[in-house]
This record gives structure tokens, C-alpha cells and sequence, in this order.
């Protein structure tokens, strides 16, 4: 089945074969598909290119950079490189795997799951393990940072 868009495209340039102009044309377009026929100004264009010899009249492909989509292996990736040095930064991991900044910002925040916090990749929610071994190591933390405190008190 043709779609409409390839039939307007084809009876266009049927009739640019049988030498009509472009006003025919439209004429012709408008009194076969009613609303739907193309305007005047778009069977002009394709008339003109037409003349020139380009049948083809969808839009070409942009030049510039291929647009990279984000693939389970980029992803993992990425992850290994966050694993690497948590201290690493989005524009360092976009020059390595040489993607844009604002993609490795995409994955990482949307797939990965990760924000930023005080220099270091870390998870935006903790499950229960992880929020209860954080809480003993600053347990920890906290405890030996007080015995140090009491020890260097005694010695003034």
C-alpha cells in the first residue's frame, strides 16, 4: 500500500513527465484529493527540482555529527568508568567514549540512577541495606573521630 504522501509525490512528478505546468498540476492535485492535495508553492518546488533532475523529494540527511543512541553496551560502559574513579566527571567520560556531555548527563542521571554529591557518583536512593551500612559506618566514623578528640583533649 502507497501512502498518501508517496501518491501526492508520484502524481506530481507523472505529470511533470507529461510536460504540465506546475498550475496544472495543482489544478489536477486539488480536484483529485480535495483538502488534502499539496499547496501550490510545494508542487512548484517539486516541479523545479524535478527539473533539474532530483525525483527524490524527501528531505535529505543533515551533515554533522551521527546521532548515538544509548545502547545497553554504552551504558555499561559508562558504569564501569563511574566504578573505575567515582570521582570522575560527565566531560572526561563524554571525551573517553567520545559521546556528547549531555547524553553521558542522560545516562547517567535516567539509567544509571546517579547524581553527583560531593565530587564523587553516587545513587539517588539508597535501599534499606545500603541506608543501614551507611549509618554504622558513620557510627564508626563518628566514634573514632571522638576517641581521637578525648586522647589530643588529655594531652593539653
Amino acid at each position: 500500500m502507497i501512502s498518501t504522501t508517496w501518491r501526492r509525490e508520484l502524481s506530481s512528478s507523472f505529470f511533470f513527465l507529461q510536460s504540465k505546468a506546475p498550475k496544472e498540476i495543482h489544478a489536477i492535485l486539488t480536484e483529485t484529493l480535495g483538502e488534502h492535495a499539496q499547496s501550490y508553492d510545494t508542487v512548484k518546488t517539486w516541479v523545479a527540482q524535478f527539473k533539474r533532475g532530483d525525483f527524490f523529494t524527501c528531505d535529505a540527511p543533515l551533515p554533522g555529527r551521527t546521532k548515538t543512541v544509548t545502547t545497553p553496551e554504552i551504558i555499561d560502559q559508562i558504569h564501569e568508568l563511574m566504578l573505575k574513579d567515582r570521582r570522575t566527571s560527565a566531560k572526561s567520560i563524554a571525551e573517553q567514549m567520545d559521546i556528547s556531555r549531555e547524553r553521558v548527563g542522560s545516562i547517567v542521571h535516567e539509567d544509571l540512577d546517579r547524581r553527583k554529591l560531593s565530587a564523587k557518583w553516587v545513587p539517588k536512593c539508597l535501599n534499606v541495606n545500603e541506608k543501614i551500612q551507611r549509618c554504622q559506618f558513620s557510627e564508626q566514623i563518628w566514634n573514632f573521630f571522638s576517641v581521637i578528640q578525648m586522647i589530643s583533649c588529655r594531652d593539653w
